[in-house]
């Protein structure tokens, strides 16, 4: 399998980018998740010729607008950054995901402090500039900040995001086609149904429905909805309702014996006393002993390689 495109902070690679000369290497991006993301490193803050090492910025409020300031001095660096940003977001339109660098005035995704004209903080609910700009550009991108991945929960929905978007890009890569659009549907259809069951009966009506509007007017009404459902949490009784889903599709396979001890598990999982990983490795082993075409196509069997082991922790 091809790695999948996703943009990084330069400096969680390891690279002295950072405006005290150093950087922010996060091993889980360079040890676990480059084996499967090809990493389009940027840091706004050098590209934009500020330098290294540089004094440090900040957020400052200006009216209704948000400057880029040097936190102990009037330097304003925003039309830098500005026209910096303008060039590069073009070159961004074939990326898969991005991951950002907590608490950057440039790459922050959330909670960055803005100061007012004394260097004060006012409020801490501001966006780094270069992360406003590509989130508003790329509002189906899946986004996470680094330090937010250490949360297990974060971290298996991000990833669940990047590999689902990268496969309709994929398809997108291809053309659009009726055909498709329903392929797609009814690989994804159980992670939806996981995410939000409404979301996933409205975007069945639509496929459904799709020869009334051109196939790119479906397509893009789809994948609005689609990402916006992938990025809601699922609940410990969502899975259990798929995974008792899925048994009905092994009914024929499964023994008396079987369907009891897989019920259980389920049961034990809802309870917390166990990962999502025990039942639904029971249920994959069922599936092996005899294939089915329909649970064969489900991407909620395995959303992403077994190997990231995100399902051993939620």
């Amino acid at each position: 399998m091809s790695k999948i495109p996703v943009g990084i902070s330069t400096c969680l690679l390891g690279k002295n980018v950072r405006h005290d000369g150093g950087h922010k290497h996060s091993r889980f991006c360079t040890g676990v998740l480059a084996r499967y993301f090809d990493y389009r490193p940027l840091c706004p803050e050098l590209e934009a010729g500020l330098g290294v090492p540089r004094p440090a910025i900040q957020l400052r409020q200006d009216g209704d607008a948000v400057r880029l300031i040097e936190s102990k001095g009037t330097e304003d660096h925003t039309d830098a950054m500005q026209d910096w940003i303008g060039s590069a977001l073009p070159g961004l339109d074939d990326l898969r995901g991005y991951i950002l660098m907590a608490k950057s005035p440039s790459c922050g995704m959330e909670r960055i402090k803005v100061h007012n004209d004394k260097g004060r903080t006012i409020h801490r609910d501001g966006r780094g500039l270069f992360a406003q700009a590509l989130m508003d550009a790329y509002p189906l991108l899946p986004v996470e900040e680094e330090g937010r991945l250490h949360d297990s929960h974060l971290r298996e929905n991000f990833i669940e995001r990047v590999f689902a978007y990268d496969d309709w890009k994929r398809m997108e890569f291809e053309g659009f086609t009726r055909a498709g659009l329903v392929a797609f549907h009814t690989r994804h259809k159980f992670q939806l149904m996981a995410h939000c069951e409404p979301s996933y009966r409205e975007l069945g009506r639509l496929i459904a429905n799709q020869k009334q509007e051109p196939v790119d007017v479906v397509a893009g009404r789809y994948i609005e909805l689609f990402m916006s459902t992938m990025k809601k949490h699922i609940s410990r009784g969502a899975h259990a309702n798929v995974m008792q889903h899925m048994m009905g599709f092994l009914r024929d396979t499964l023994s008396a014996s079987d369907r009891a001890e897989i019920s259980e598990q389920i049961n034990a999982y809802q309870r917390s006393e166990v990962p999502l990983i025990v039942p639904m490795s029971l249920l994959r082993m069922a599936h092996r002993r005899q294939p089915g075409e329909y649970l064969d196509r489900q991407e909620y069997m395995a959303p992403y390689p077994e190997e990231l082991g995100l399902r051993n922790t939620i």
